[in-house]
């Protein structure tokens, strides 16, 4: 058996600050500056969330988006000719950066630019940029986005909203027929927005087309309520108390034929529906993956409040004192202490792999939504990747913000230091832009069947039926489980499967994404057997998709757990000099700490033996040891700047 004790200490790792923020920003950096020196002016709102009540201090949200629009920081990606940037990547790369602030602000951004006004862009043809993007890009016209309804939220071919087409006066009504069917948790409609993009089931001629997208007026130019449109306040929230969340019921209201979006489909004025794309749930699909930004942008955010916690946890631990350990002269730092060291930087290790991959998820949102990327593969691909970093990041951002809120003891429970509001604000993340654990069933949908066309119309219940009907070795060949054996015997002397788990390097990154890969497949095959043996034995689809949605989840967690860390795995690869260094230790910490996390499945599934377990374990504590000299580098390189890190009492340099 090869010996894992460490022959040779590994030199030290060094970090040349400004240049790994550098490399962070990427082929963003200019935009990044940019924000991060506009971000200083607008520390005070930080304060004015505790300080002002909720009416004024929403009033004082919206002044800062208008003048953060004002800036042409909110607008990058739209056309140039509405004002905007023309460059979606850079859209992204802007919001991620205006998350390091106040996140009332950042959500009503969101709402603005990413949702309302995306919707138009995504889903709206040359007669609705026209009439609305330019004034909604300066500030001048107020939007929501109105799809979630009270009874209906990640369903959202269910919703109940009608939007019915009349040929006698070229006018769709909008109707709430039911309680159930009003629009709610609505940002900006409580009180600032004029018009919202409306998602409504299009009934034309007494047929159903499904869900479709109107811009349906709210308020007249004074701010009053429109006829036929009622909106409640959803009152006081546990956080983003700066955006005005409300309800929305319509009575009747009538817009006129060209108020409906018709990028995907089209009414005539006689009342004829039209759409280039024949099946109905492809159409859905298709309409809804043109709003997959939102997505990037919520994963992006969620990680930039992570990398402020961070950073404020971290520095704390190199300024607090805590016992007598090690000298008897003074007390040591928290962060020399292995426990400390093991509570924050293998968060640290993960906030940098998942600031990696989604700098490649943005790459390719950029592609596609600039045609650089045109087939529907990389379409399916960007979609799947999207809502499943997207959960992943912002889970990550409430377990790292938690856990360095204890790192700071009662200091970090004061509202000063920070914590409360990032608790606050960004625990909706999870459930934004859609259910965490349902954006993960939609990632595991695209698994199961390479993206098979048949499978885009499907609904969970047509998913079950449509794998039960496939042989599961159709889905088995497409995956890569039992050949990750033979790439694992290449890695080994001798070529033995039964030691590859001991001879492998613990810190070889082949070894990495072996066991990744491994556990990908293999959970993948897992869930098409179980989908499969269950309708064949009988039992109702649903029935059966309930039992096996744990395994849905796992095998979607380890899919993105996977394409994490190799784009991790390629960022080493291409850094060059003393960054390579470090990056590889934070790459080899964030592997290692999620096999171990995992190594109850591993061990089951013969791919870890407990003396392996032992010994992964041993090197991730030197790890730690090995990246605690350069962990406050590490999270200055983040960049957030210094007057929105608040915490008076607990930041400042090494001690």
């Amino acid at each position: 058996m090869a010996d894992e004790s460490t022959t040779a200490l590994p030199p030290a790792l060094e970090v040349d600050v400004p240049a790994l923020t550098e490399l962070l920003d990427g082929r963003y950096a200019d935009i990044r500056r940019t924000v991060r020196e506009l971000l200083p002016r607008y520390a005070p709102v930080l304060e004015d969330a505790e300080t002002m009540p909720r009416d004024e201090f929403r009033e004082r949200v919206r002044d800062v988006v208008l003048e953060i629009a004002e800036a042409g920081a909110a607008g990058m990606g739209f056309p140039k000719e509405y004002g905007g940037g023309g460059d979606i990547g850079a859209s992204i790369a802007a919001f991620e950066t205006l998350a390091y602030g106040d996140l009332s602000v950042l959500v009503k951004v969101g709402v603005q630019f990413g949702l309302f006004g995306g919707a138009i862009l995504q889903l709206g043809t040359q007669r609705h940029h026209d009439a609305y993007l330019a004034d909604m890009l300066a500030g001048r016209l107020l939007g929501c986005f109105a799809m979630t309804e009270t009874g209906h939220g990640s369903n959202v071919q269910a919703l109940g909203t009608v939007a019915t087409y009349d040929p006698d006066t070229s006018e769709f009504v909008v109707t709430t027929p039911t309680p159930e069917a009003g629009k709610d948790y609505i940002g900006n409609a409580a009180r600032h927005a004029r018009l919202a993009v409306v998602f409504a089931q299009l009934e034309v001629a007494g047929e159903r087309h499904g869900v479709h997208a109107l811009v349906v007026p709210l308020r007249d130019e004074d701010g009053a309520t429109l006829p036929g449109v009622r909106i409640e306040d959803d009152g006081h929230k546990m956080g983003l108390n700066g955006v005005d969340n409300g309800r929305i019921w319509f009575d009747g209201v009538r817009v006129p034929r060209e108020a409906l979006l018709n990028r995907f489909a089209d009414v005539t004025e006689d009342g004829t529906y039209t759409s280039e794309i024949e099946s109905a749930g492809r159409r859905f699909f298709t309409m809804l993956g043109t709003l997959v930004q939102g997505r990037v942008s919520v994963g992006a955010a969620g990680l930039s409040a992570a990398k402020v916690a961070l950073t404020i946890a971290v520095r704390y631990a190199l300024r607090r004192r805590q016992f007598e350990a090690t000298s008897e002269d003074s007390e040591d730092l928290l962060l020399d202490y292995g426990l400390h060291q093991r509570r924050l930087l293998p968060l640290l290790a993960r906030s940098y792999a998942l600031h990696f991959a989604q700098e490649v998820l943005t790459g390719e949102l950029h592609d596609v939504f600039s045609g650089i990327v045109t087939d529907d593969e990389s379409r399916q691909r960007l979609e799947s990747r999207a809502a499943g970093t997207k959960a992943i990041a912002t889970w990550h951002a409430t377990r790292t913000i938690q856990e360095c809120r204890e790192a700071c003891g009662g200091a970090g429970y004061l509202s000063v230091n920070r914590f409360a509001a990032l608790k606050a604000d960004t625990d909706v993340f999870t459930t934004f832009e859609g259910d965490n654990h349902v954006l993960l069933q939609l990632v595991a949908k695209g698994l199961l069947t390479d993206y098979a066309s048949e499978f885009e119309d499907l609904d969970q219940l047509g998913m079950v039926r449509f794998v039960a009907g496939l042989a599961v070795e159709t889905v088995l060949e497409r995956t890569r489980a039992f050949q990750l054996l033979e790439q694992i015997r290449d890695l080994l002397p001798g070529g033995k499967e039964d030691s590859w788990d001991t001879d492998a390097g613990l810190l070889d990154p082949a070894y990495h994404l072996a066991m990744f890969r491994f556990r990908e497949e293999h959970l993948i095959g897992g869930v098409a057997r179980r989908l499969k043996s269950g309708v064949d034995g009988g039992a109702n689809p649903g029935e059966v998709f309930s039992q096996v949605q744990d395994h849905v989840i796992a095998a979607a967690r380890a899919h993105v757990d996977r394409i994490v860390l190799e784009a991790f795995v390629d960022k080493v690869a291409a850094t060059e000099g003393p960054l390579h260094g470090v990056l590889n230790a934070l790459c080899d910490l964030y592997a290692l700490t999620t096999i171990e996390a995992d190594r109850g499945w591993f061990m089951e599934h013969g791919r870890l033996t407990s003396q392996r377990s032992k010994a992964i374990t041993s090197e991730i504590g030197e790890l730690c040891r090995r990246i605690r000299p350069v962990a406050g580098d590490l999270v200055d390189a983040f960049a957030v700047p210094e007057e929105l890190l608040r915490a008076p009492d607990l930041i400042g340099k090494d001690a």
